[in-house]
């Protein structure tokens, strides 16, 4: 769908799941759900998160994988390992800074987020964003966005590793990128 843009909006997800459901309807997915799905803080909070594949512009993914079975489409949309060449070898999986691929073992292949390629591809919307009752997983077009209150953003800051994605994150206002720092949140931890 030329024209339209993806986006996250964490503080918008109620939980629902509804996204993981419509995920495993998705006909490249074979049952299964893409979606990562994930309680921000059980102990402390009912908050949830919901994330698709961010499609890096430089995919860390595909750099690592030895077998050359992650491909990215002109589009930018950064597909699941290509079955005859996929070696299920994990490097993707460790390798992306925000825990995307995933290792099918009945398959031995590593899927992902593709944007619901089957669909975007004939002109349909992702199959998380049609379900999705609170928008915070959203394929719109960037005038529909620029009404909210969060602006979009699509560069993140993993330490001195800067990322830009085709899919947009939803930040408060004013924030340029988002900074994630596992090293904070692991040393908080520790200490509690």
């Amino acid at each position: 769908m030329y024209g339209y843009e993806f986006y996250v909006d964490p503080s918008r997800c109620i939980g629902c799941q509804a996204c993981v459901k419509a995920c495993e309807e998705c006909d490249t997915h074979r049952g299964h759900s893409m979606i990562n799905f994930d309680f921000v803080d059980r102990a402390e909070t009912i908050a949830t998160a919901a994330y698709v594949c961010w499609h890096c512009d430089d995919p860390t993914c595909a750099q690592v994988c030895p077998a050359e079975a992650i491909k990215v489409g002109e589009d930018g949309v950064v597909m699941s390992a290509l079955k005859p060449r996929c070696i299920a070898c994990e490097n993707c999986v460790l390798a992306c800074p925000f825990g995307i691929p995933k290792i099918i073992p009945e398959y031995e292949l590593m899927m992902k987020c593709d944007m619901c390629y089957d669909r975007t591809s004939v002109g349909k919307r992702p199959m998380c964003a049609t379900v999705c009752p609170s928008q915070a997983l959203a394929y719109l077009r960037p005038e529909e966005i620029a009404a909210r209150r969060e602006k979009p953003s699509n560069v993140f800051h993993f330490g001195n590793q800067t990322i830009t994605t085709q899919v947009y994150m939803m930040t408060p206002p004013g924030t340029e990128s988002v900074t994630l720092d596992i090293t904070e949140f692991m040393w908080e931890t520790a200490n509690d």
